[in-house]
């Protein structure tokens, strides 16, 4: 496996209650859990099935911002 890179994970409840997992530097790559320690360690597999696949097919794994859109507010 390449080496750790932090990600940014951002979390929230949905209008459910369920917490929910997103990695804005790997498009696609969410998971979600009953409670925030679910969701996180979930989203922390879910990081790593996400970069082993693109391993396999040969991409580039991006950086932590390649694929984050900055907005002014």
């Amino acid at each position: 496996m390449s080496e750790k890179i932090s990600r940014n994970v951002l979390l929230y409840t949905d209008e459910d209650g369920i917490w929910i997992a997103e990695v804005p530097s790997l498009p696609g790559c969410n998971s979600f859990g009953e409670t925030r320690e679910d969701a996180l360690n979930r989203i922390r597999e879910a990081i790593e099935v996400y970069i082993e696949a693109l391993e396999q097919d040969g991409l580039t794994i991006p950086g932590e911002y390649d694929n984050v859109e900055l907005v002014n507010g």
